[in-house]
């Protein structure tokens, strides 16, 4: 999932999805690529889980998957967690033992 969010293409057509359904050209519109490596983006990003598609006649619209993105909320919260935590005692450890002046 992190590995299909590194990419600045990708991470646009998720921004673009998180505002609801999109048509893949609706998709590639703002992007400097052609249509073939928008639909390899969007595989990938479907492959991840991020990104759901359904073709309708010649139209394939993609969703969100709101699921994934908390998952990735999730395990990213978790990490914030433990560092806070051990930031925290950092910081208390520091204040209780003050570095004495040089003489």
């Amino acid at each position: 999932m992190f590995q299909a969010l590194a990419d600045p293409a990708r991470r646009s057509m998720v921004d673009r999805l998180c505002h609801g359904p999109a048509s893949v050209s609706e998709l590639a519109e703002p992007l400097v690529m052609s249509l073939p490596s928008v639909m390899q983006h969007l595989q990938m990003l479907e492959a991840s889980g991020l990104v759901r598609s359904q073709k309708v006649g010649r139209v394939r619209t993609c969703r969100i998957e709101p699921a994934a993105l908390r998952l990735a909320e999730r395990w990213i919260g978790e990490r914030r967690a433990y560092w806070e935590g051990s930031l925290d005692r950092l910081g208390d450890y520091l204040d209780a033992h003050p570095e004495e002046p040089e003489a």
